[in-house]
């Protein structure tokens, strides 16, 4: 049996936004409030998407201030993310769950954050794929354009390649191409959707309806926050978990208990007639 992990990133496996950890020291932006306050009025004023606006907008500012945006610039703060309780062990202890269990897992981080950190952490060989925002470079290595914006919609196409197994990004065709649902390698059934909140709610949406898990994960400390209330309540999510991903904690229990009623699933349809 396949089964797919997939994680948001920001909130979801890290404490805070991937642009805290080293990106406004570097541009002397002493409140990340304010970044996002006028990321999110200038969205409103141009009517622009919210997640090309903060792509633009960190362009604008290093521009601003003669900083080159690069690939390079971006990577160093992968290695500064801090991550949640348990998060860098994580992957070792649950797949080594699902191989005593005759599973097959994968993981996959589709995040509207920025591809260029989240390959540069210390976590990034554990995801079979990673789908974020990506940037266009110029012939000097400087960020000129959004190649790709992964927005809270788009993410769902990213289910949909993982279910049909098409993952490079550039194969439309093949994605858009019937496939008869037995032939898929994931089904959506065997996902199950790790997310902090709204922005994650068409993929949880989706995940769940088709038969698949969906968890929200809350900050570390807390056991419940008003979104996460209000995904439970509007049965967005089937569980709400504290961000703590040690061995025995809830999320490793829920996540233990998928894998064995998805195997009892399993059994009891090889007993039909």
């Amino acid at each position: 049996m396949k089964i797919a992990l997939l994680y948001d990133f920001d909130k979801t496996l890290s404490y805070k936004d991937m642009q805290e950890y080293g990106f406004f020291d570097d541009l002397n932006i002493e409140d990340s409030k304010s970044f996002w306050g006028h990321v999110k009025a200038k969205a409103e004023r141009e009517e622009m998407d919210h997640i090309l606006t903060y792509l633009h907008e960190m362009i604008v500012q290093t521009q601003l201030r003669g900083i080159k945006l690069s690939k390079e610039m971006l990577g160093k703060y992968g290695s500064q993310i801090e991550f949640y309780p348990g998060v860098i062990d994580w992957f070792k202890h649950i797949n080594t769950v699902a191989r005593s269990l005759d599973i097959e897992l994968e993981h996959y981080i589709i995040s509207s954050g920025l591809k260029e950190i989240i390959e540069h952490t210390p976590i990034a060989s554990n995801f079979k794929k990673i789908y974020a925002c990506e940037y266009l470079y110029d012939e000097k290595g400087q960020a000129i354009w959004p190649k790709l914006s992964v927005n809270y919609t788009i993410k769902t196409q990213f289910l949909y390649r993982i279910n049909k197994g098409i993952l490079d990004i550039h194969n439309d065709s093949d994605l858009n191409r019937y496939q008869k649902e037995e032939d898929r390698p994931i089904p959506f059934s065997h996902m199950i959707y790790l997310g902090d909140g709204f922005t994650d709610v068409p993929s949880m949406k989706l995940v769940k309806m088709n038969g698949g898990h969906a968890i929200a994960v809350v900050p570390f400390g807390k056991k419940s926050t008003h979104e996460s209330d209000a995904l439970f309540e509007d049965k967005r999510v089937d569980f709400v978990a504290e961000a703590d991903y040690r061995e025995g904690e809830e999320i490793d229990r829920i996540i233990q208990a998928i894998f064995k009623s998805l195997l009892a699933r399993k059994e009891l349809d090889g007993l039909k007639p």
